[in-house]
C-alpha cells in the first residue's frame, strides 16, 4: 500500500470510517483504502475499535482519527469542492445538508461532524478571478446566498 506523502489527517470522536464511507459516497474521485483497529486500549477506546480509517475524498488523501472529544472542527479547515452546474452544487451541497448538516452563507455548509465544506461552482470561481466591476456583481450576489444559485451569479456577471 502506497501512503500519500502528505495526507489531512480529520480527528473524530468515533465515527471516523462513518464520515469516510458517507464522502466516499457522495464525491466522485473517492474511496476508502483501509481501515485500523487500535491493537490496545487507549485513552478514547478498547482494543479493536476503529482507530483510523485511510480514505481519498475528491482525489485529496485524508486520515480519519477516532480520538475522542478533546478537540472540535472549525471553519477554520474546509474542503472546497469545485463544481460544474447547479445540479452538481445542488446534489453535494443537498447530500451534506440531508445528512444532518447545516447551511451555512456563500455557499459555506458544515456535516454532521463539523466538516466545514464550500460548495463553488467555477461560474463564481472565474467571476472573482477576472476581477473589476464582474467580481464585484458576482461578490454582491454571493454575499446574498446560502447555497450557490448558478443562474443568479451568471446574471451578476452579465450586469
Amino acid at each position: 500500500m502506497e501512503t500519500a506523502k502528505n495526507t489531512i489527517c480529520l480527528w473524530y470522536d468515533k465515527e471516523a470510517e462513518e464520515a469516510a464511507r458517507f464522502y466516499t459516497a457522495l464525491f466522485p474521485d473517492s474511496r476508502v483504502t483501509s481501515v485500523f483497529r487500535a491493537p490496545s486500549d487507549y485513552p478514547s477506546g478498547k482494543a479493536g475499535d476503529v482507530l483510523t480509517v485511510s480514505f481519498t475524498v475528491a482525489g485529496i488523501p485524508c486520515l480519519g482519527l477516532n480520538g475522542g472529544t478533546a478537540f472540535r472542527h472549525s471553519e477554520a479547515f474546509s474542503f472546497q469542492i469545485s463544481t460544474e452546474n447547479q445540479a452538481e452544487t445542488d446534489r453535494y451541497w443537498d447530500g451534506i445538508i440531508a445528512n444532518g448538516g447545516q447551511p451555512s452563507e456563500c455557499g459555506w455548509c458544515k456535516d454532521k461532524w463539523g466538516i466545514s465544506w464550500q460548495i463553488t461552482p467555477r461560474v463564481l470561481s472565474e467571476a472573482l478571478a477576472i476581477g473589476g466591476d464582474e467580481a464585484k456583481r458576482a461578490f454582491d450576489a454571493m454575499m446574498e446566498m446560502s447555497k450557490i444559485d448558478v443562474a443568479r451569479i451568471e446574471a451578476a456577471r452579465r450586469g
